[in-house]
């Protein structure tokens, strides 16, 4: 029997491009043979839909839609295609994450998500009601079991523990299903599909089913979604893997446990580069723009960011902009120069000199007394943000901002300054990875970053002979502390007791809490590793903890 896994790049609230997408890869899956098309999970949607879910008469047209594909498709193979259902039961949620079956032009079954993930990211028990029994359907005299993304991440045998009391792939064994499909929206982070692969493999092979597994691919607000749709026989052994960062149709029968097996690149900066190119391409297309601005400093973050967004909508969509003061070293003009030739993206140059001048004199009287410090420093910041967002209206161009995260978790940044933007491309790669990336984009992509670049000390250039290391630890011991707290919910105790210095620590930590204000204001960030300042950090600002 052939399967199509519908791997597509969907777009949220996009009801209309989304059915188009779903009818013509089935319709390209029909001249392949395949006896039943799969798509992502809400698809029809885009996936996350997150508050348009409130919005009925927006769940209304979805299904108005759904019935004018069943009526497009009524020659085509049968077609399970995600979406969310209302529940009209009076009781609980008022809706349900679904998979509906569509069949010579009529909706035959639905079926309905049983785990509700409520943690990172997530937040579909705001939105929907579980079902609580196992769901399967016929087609040519073969049971097959649907499952919905969370419904699989739940073997206790894999994890070594569960989050949830159910086990919905074990009450589908339970049933003598002879394979079960998994409809995913499953984020990406760096390193996931190795343990996607993993988990399934196990789970295919402790039950003794096949498994398919569609998973939607493409840039939605933070979330990349990476594809990688995939298929195991009942020995757990992979038998399909659909193209990685790339829309796929994924033919896979089960009964001869065959299909392509897709080459992919495992290295966590390859992913980190192909993550970020799709999600910066989808942010800026998706929001209607098709050009991008950012300024370069002459530093690795924005020489990395000039990069990305290059190969992502194209060298000559992308300005870099100079913007050098009194602080500004030749060095970091030449280099900027240098990697935007490199890279091949135009540039202006304005000098912000005579505009610190004249903040200066409108600030005289009003600072009469009091010594410079930190304040003069962000007024050139809040210069440069001020004539990028000019620049960005001007030309209609998305404004990146070129912060990393290690930058971010501790306030190492300035608001309505260098954190003026649409978006924050490398706000979730610490900076130890942004030299590993860099230094992997030389290897690979023909030296498009300067040596000068990666090799100078970092510095904000805001004063004379300034580094970022007159105020933080080295990168390599800061990066540790912060991976420590974010991502592994480690107390600064917890941290000193793995020998790191207290003071520092608790400095670290410190910054962290003080620049939640910050982070709250700042321009969405790719997320890329397990736990992203955005959607899925929810810190209060006004507060008072023990570090």
């Amino acid at each position: 029997m052939k399967f199509a896994l519908l791997q597509l790049n969907l777009t949220v609230g996009d009801i209309d491009g989304n059915a188009v997408k779903i009818i013509n890869a089935v319709k390209t899956a029909k001249e392949q043979k395949a006896e039943l098309c799969v798509t992502s999970e809400l698809a029809l949607l885009g996936y996350p839909p997150r508050d348009l879910l409130l919005d009925q008469t927006f769940i209304k047209r979805a299904w108005r839609k759904l019935e004018e594909i069943a009526e497009a498709l009524k020659d085509a193979p049968p077609v399970l295609i995600g979406i969310a259902e209302p529940n009209l039961t009076g009781q609980g949620r008022p809706l349900y994450n679904s998979a509906v079956l569509l069949s010579s032009g009529k909706i035959l079954n639905k079926f309905h998500k049983i785990l509700l993930p409520t943690y990172d990211v997530f937040d579909e028990a705001r939105y929907f009601e579980p079902s609580f029994s196992p769901q399967y359907f016929e087609l040519g005299g073969t049971k097959i079991g649907i499952s919905i993304c969370e419904d699989i991440w739940n073997d206790k045998d894999f994890w070594k523990t569960k989050r949830y009391d159910y086990d919905p792939v074990e009450s589908l064994a339970s049933q003598n299903v002879k394979c079960v499909i998994n409809l995913s929206a499953s984020p990406f982070t760096i390193g996931k599909q190795k343990i996607r692969e993993a988990m399934l493999g196990s789970i295919a092979k402790k039950h003794s089913i096949p498994f398919l597994y569609v998973n939607q691919v493409g840039g939605n607000d933070d979330l990349v979604f990476d594809g990688r749709s995939c298929a195991f026989d009942s020995n757990g052994v992979l038998t399909a893997r659909g193209k990685a960062f790339s829309e796929d149709i994924l033919i896979v029968d089960i009964k001869s446990d065959t299909g392509n097996i897709y080459k992919d690149d495992f290295m966590p900066e390859a992913e980190l580069w192909n993550a970020l190119v799709l999600g910066t391409g989808d942010y800026i297309n998706k929001c209607g723009f098709k050009k991008a601005i950012l300024g370069l400093s002459g530093g690795i973050d924005s020489a990395l960011t000039a990069a990305i967004a290059a190969e992502a909508i194209g060298k000559e969509n992308v300005t870099g902009v100079l913007m050098p003061s009194v602080y500004s070293s030749k060095g970091s003009i030449e280099d900027s120069l240098e990697v935007a030739k490199r890279i091949g993206i135009k540039t202006l140059t304005i000098p912000i000199k005579n505009i610190m001048g004249v903040f200066s004199d409108s600030l005289k009287e009003a600072f009469a007394g009091l010594s410079e410090d930190i304040t003069e420093e962000n007024v050139q910041s809040r210069i440069r943000g001020n004539l990028l967002m000019a620049l960005s209206n001007k030309y209609g161009a998305m404004l990146l901002t070129t912060g990393n995260k290690s930058e971010l978790a501790v306030g190492y940044c300035t608001i309505y300054g260098d954190m003026s933007g649409g978006l924050a491309v490398i706000a979730d790669v610490p900076k130890i990875m942004i030299y590993n990336l860099a230094n992997w984009i030389n290897k690979t992509k023909n030296n498009l970053i300067p040596q000068a670049i990666i090799d100078k000390a970092p510095s904000a250039e805001l004063r004379p002979n300034q580094t970022d290391q007159d105020s933080l630890p080295p990168y390599d011991v800061l990066d540790a502390i912060l991976y420590r707290h974010i991502e592994l919910y480690k107390s600064g105790e917890e941290i000193v007791a793995e020998g790191f210095d207290k003071k520092t620590v608790e400095k670290i930590l410190n910054l962290v809490g003080k620049a939640e204000f910050k982070r709250r204001q700042a321009a969405p960030g790719l997320k890329v590793t397990d736990r992203a300042f955005g959607t899925g950090w929810r810190m209060p600002i006004a507060c008072k903890i023990n570090l």
